[in-house]
């Protein structure tokens, strides 16, 4: 069985909704960022970079959430194989997600840690306007290619994730995403809402009854968001 290194609202619940939605057997282990928990020895000997998530399997522990998603799409089938002619497109865009859409909006997470403090309202600007293009491209994606973006399946489930994100931080930033501008995204996160899975990791992190739909600061039942 594997151990999902967790925290509430962190990029573990994007693993989590895949575990959960294709039915793998798993279970949890808090990383309680209230006491820097990311940084103890422990943590840091499965995933030298400290960050969430990481899962440990038969073949060792696994960290970044693009890497653990191919992976488990790989072990259990739940994308396209590498021989699959969807295969290209599903990488393209599992890859955008991780490494342009995810990492950007880290940029607006921590503004701190990409720019000096009198150039943080207009890197924010900058920045906000790129991720609105971003779920732009998504929003069609998932328009074109139903199937490899549908409710539970590990782009449909990253892609509500971090527009979920959006919508929430910075808890004392605007507010700038309206998902009435992507509709496709808007019918998948109720799609997704009205998965079981979805309401079970929605009372265990304490996301509320409407994690995408309606998202609210999450108020988890243990361990800390930031």
């Amino acid at each position: 069985m594997y151990t999902l290194h967790y925290a509430p609202d962190n990029a573990s619940l994007i693993i989590r909704l895949v575990l959960d939605g294709a039915g793998i057997p798993y279970r949890t282990a808090l990383v309680d960022r209230a006491t820097r928990q990311q940084d103890s020895a422990a943590y840091r000997a499965l995933n030298p970079t400290g960050l969430i998530p990481t899962l440990e399997t038969p073949n060792g522990p696994i960290s970044e959430t693009g890497a653990i998603i191919l992976w488990l799409v790989d072990t259990h089938r739940l994308g396209p194989a590498p021989a699959d002619s969807d295969r290209p497109v599903f990488l393209k865009w599992l890859f955008f997600l991780s490494n342009t859409v995810q990492a950007e909006l880290r940029q607006i997470f921590y503004p701190h840690l990409y720019a000096p403090a009198d150039g943080h309202r207009a890197h924010y600007e900058i920045v906000s306007a790129r991720i609105k293009r971003h779920f732009a491209l998504l929003d069609a994606a998932a328009s074109a290619l139903p199937k490899l973006f549908a409710p539970g399946r590990p782009l449909g489930v990253y892609i509500l994730v971090l527009t979920r994100w959006a919508a929430l931080y910075p808890v004392d930033g605007s507010r700038w995403l309206d998902m009435a501008d992507f509709p496709t995204l808007a019918a998948l996160a109720r799609a997704q809402e009205a998965r079981v899975e979805t309401r079970v990791i929605a009372r265990a992190e304490g996301l509320g009854p409407h994690p995408f739909t309606r998202p609210e600061l999450p108020n988890p039942p243990e361990g800390s968001v930031l």
